[in-house]
């Protein structure tokens, strides 16, 4: 039988939670947006995905607990666009202060963000603030070293990278007619060129974000090597 390291909050009755919690378990606290508009080729739920496969990814590879994904967050850029859901910066630090102090209260003691966004990273940055338990790890942080993989240049939002996870995680949901060079953000919810997307290249960007976010929660908690 193959040993799963890590395991999702969700999966897990309270005692259960509380013996990995009082072991000093990190817990990776996942956001992305359930409802946000990426283009006319890419569905909303594009961030939550992301954001639930990266940290399946990791439970599959180091022993934390994986909570929910957090699918609402700060995102202004994206209210002209229907469906698109979105709180005040205030709002979004408050819940997310109020998420973290629940998990504190419940005995954890190492908490790693995982932020899928770019708006959310300074509401994100600010509760981390002087929080010494706190590792955050922003995605376009990650898997750097696969922008080689890429053929068009600048971009994104629902781009060349973007589209590529997406045709790698869920190839049904992308609209493959639909796949075009952005035209201005302000109508199409999208910047750079998608029509280079591949899956072969979300799967070198999907695995190369792990290998980045493994690497970096080991260097914070290194006991998390030989566990």
């Amino acid at each position: 039988m193959t040993t799963v390291p890590g395991v999702w909050l969700e999966d897990l009755t309270w005692p259960e939670a509380k013996y990995r919690f009082d072991a000093g378990t990190p817990v990776v606290v996942p956001i992305g947006a359930a409802s946000k508009a990426h283009g006319h080729h890419l569905p909303l739920k594009t961030d939550a995905l992301t954001a639930r496969a990266l940290a399946q990814k990791l439970v599959e590879r180091v022993p934390v607990v994986a909570a929910p994904v957090v699918g609402f967050g700060f995102y202004p850029a994206f209210t002209p666009f229907a469906g698109s859901q979105h709180l005040s910066a205030p709002t979004f630090t408050a819940l997310l202060a109020e998420l973290l102090a629940g998990l504190r209260s419940h005995g954890v003691r190492r908490i790693a963000i995982l932020n899928t966004g770019v708006s959310t990273e300074r509401p994100i940055d600010e509760v981390a603030q002087d929080a010494d338990d706190l590792l955050v790890m922003h995605m376009r942080d990650l898997g750097v070293a696969a922008d080689g993989q890429l053929d068009s240049t600048g971009g994104g939002h629902a781009d060349e990278r973007e589209t590529s996870v997406m045709l790698a995680l869920d190839p049904r949901s992308v609209r493959m007619e639909a796949l075009a060079p952005a035209g201005p953000f302000e109508q199409t919810a999208a910047t750079g060129d998608a029509t280079q997307a591949t899956a072969f290249k979300g799967e070198r960007i999907l695995a190369m974000r792990v290998d980045d976010m493994v690497a970096r929660l080991c260097r914070r908690w290194p006991d998390l090597v030989s566990a």
